[in-house]
């Protein structure tokens, strides 16, 4: 099922495609443009909705069709009233090519989508609600594949279970392309292929979450650990394929699990994300030289930046209507390494959804790859 374009539904909670919107700044007017009917698609696709019924739908002052944006688009250029009507604001490459903004004097085509990129951050409580259900889906999707992994024998039966588990609980749309990595193939952090054999090895990963209502999920996303949507979800995405961790494997997975909950605990309004990221690492440090993989002092560990070697990526990233949502502001160019691929830099507002999901990952010292991420 095609996905609306985030930023024209969060403006309109539309979800038809080949709509407009107008929004005059003056008036606080909102127009919404619709497709015709069209009498011979009717037999094939049914009817489609009305301007009445889309009226009473979604939140604007008035609905019209589509044929009508360039004609009205010219009544606001030509307008006299005021200088600021002379102004179009648009979101680039969001703007199809017959519509056309001859009549003003000035064309922005950069504030307004930075604009809705930083409100997007902070979430309404519908909003909450709506990443609530899609981890609930997801919640249930993980559950149904924890259940088939010791019967399995492929990982694409892993990604079958959680697609029909989450289609059949309403869910069409996934968030993100599944990742179910088998044994080594954990090693790689966006690893799709999902097609590998699961005989013989011991630990699987997935990364999957279902999306509702054109918002995400990725499991486990990060609210205040008491908040209702966080009942029942797995705190995991990595299980033992025979149901039971190797001592080494379940070693790295109370390290990895100790770096959530002690992130988690640390969130909270003004909190900078830069803080709790290193707060993973340094647990990440003293968890592995307590298991005799790392050696020296957790300082100097830390100094040298080696700890990124087992912990490359950043701890986690804004949730909402993207998987890595809007407003994080990274900085892949930081000379840093620790910092380096962090989606999110700078301090949390409140009301703002994001992920916590550090991960270790260790070589084959223990006969397979073991890579945990919570």
């Amino acid at each position: 099922m095609p996905r609306q374009r985030r930023y024209f539904y969060y403006l309109t909670g539309c979800p038809l495609p080949d709509c407009h919107l107008i929004y005059d700044l003056q008036t606080s007017k909102s127009t919404l443009f619709i497709p015709p009917v069209d009498p011979e698609s009717v037999i094939w696709s049914g009817l489609p909705v009305t301007k009445d019924e889309a009226l009473k739908r979604w939140e604007v002052d008035e609905v019209r069709y589509v044929a009508d944006v360039n004609a009205s688009l010219t009544h606001f250029g030509t307008s006299t009233e005021s200088v600021p009507k002379t102004t179009v604001f648009a979101i680039p490459e969001q703007v199809s090519d017959h519509i056309t903004f001859l009549e003003f004097d000035d064309k922005n085509l950069n504030v307004l989508k930075e604009a809705i990129d930083v409100a997007r951050v902070v979430k309404t409580e519908y909003e909450v609600a709506l990443i609530a259900k899609a981890n609930e889906v997801s919640a249930e999707a993980h559950t149904a594949a924890l259940r088939k992994i010791k019967h399995a024998k492929n990982e694409r039966e892993i990604e079958a279970v959680f697609l029909g588990t989450s289609i059949a609980k309403g869910a069409r749309n996934q968030a993100y392309p599944s990742i179910v990595a088998s044994g080594r193939a954990a090693a790689t952090l966006h690893y799709l292929d999902n097609n590998a054999p699961t005989e013989g090895k011991l630990n699987l990963l997935l990364d999957a979450g279902a999306e509702w209502d054109c918002y995400a999920s990725d499991i486990v996303s990060a609210m205040p650990p008491s908040h209702p949507s966080m009942a029942n979800i797995p705190q995991t995405r990595t299980f033992p394929i025979n149901g039971k961790f190797t001592k080494e494997s379940r070693a790295i997975y109370d390290i990895v699990l100790k770096m959530q909950t002690e992130s988690i605990d640390a969130l909270k309004e003004g909190v900078l994300w830069d803080d709790v990221h290193l707060l993973a690492h340094k647990i990440a440090i003293d968890g592995l030289l307590s298991i005799g993989i790392l050696k020296g002092s957790p300082e100097e560990i830390l100094r040298q930046r080696t700890s990124v070697a087992f912990f490359p990526h950043g701890l986690g990233h804004y949730l909402g209507m993207d998987t890595h949502d809007t407003g994080g502001n990274p900085n892949y160019a930081d000379k840093d390494t620790i910092f380096r691929y962090l989606r999110v830099r700078g301090t949390l507002p409140a009301g703002s959804v994001i992920t916590v999901e550090p991960g270790v990952g260790l070589p084959a010292r223990w006969c397979e790859y073991v890579a945990l991420t919570l």
